[in-house]
Parts: C-alpha cells; sequence; structure tokens
C-alpha cells in the first residue's frame, strides 16, 4: 500500500535524523575526520547517504552546528 510505503519512509527519515542530531550532540566541534568516523559508524543503512553527503554534515557538525534540524 502506498500509505505503507509513506510510513516506512517516514520513519526511515525520523532514524537518519535522529542518528545525525545525537553524532551532532555528542561531537560538535570535534576534528571533522572523528566527525566523519562517527557518523558512518551512526547511521542506519537506509536512506544511505552519499559521501559528499556524509562529508557535508561532517563539516557542519565540526563546526558545532546540528544540520538535523531537530
Amino acid at each position: 500500500m502506498i500509505g505503507d510505503d509513506a510510513t516506512r519512509q517516514y520513519e526511515a527519515n525520523q532514524a537518519l535524523f535522529r542518528a545525525v542530531h545525537e553524532v551532532a550532540v555528542r561531537h560538535a566541534g570535534a576534528p571533522f575526520d572523528q566527525v566523519v568516523s562517527a557518523l558512518t559508524g551512526s547511521l542506519p543503512p537506509t536512506p544511505r547517504l552519499q559521501a559528499d553527503e556524509i562529508r557535508r554534515i561532517a563539516e557542519e557538525i565540526s563546526l558545532g552546528r546540528d544540520p538535523s534540524g531537530l
């Protein structure tokens, strides 16, 4: 069903945003490489992020920002 697919997608996106938020809280202002490692170890398998997206998110977190919006 379309509703079930939309619900699954919404839940997957929420899990992604929560994971980014948790890394942002724990690693705000940390060195870029450390943030990348934390992100890659914490992100859920779906939806999968591209390497450039992970780099962009890690840059934001290393500057002390929380790109999750939470």
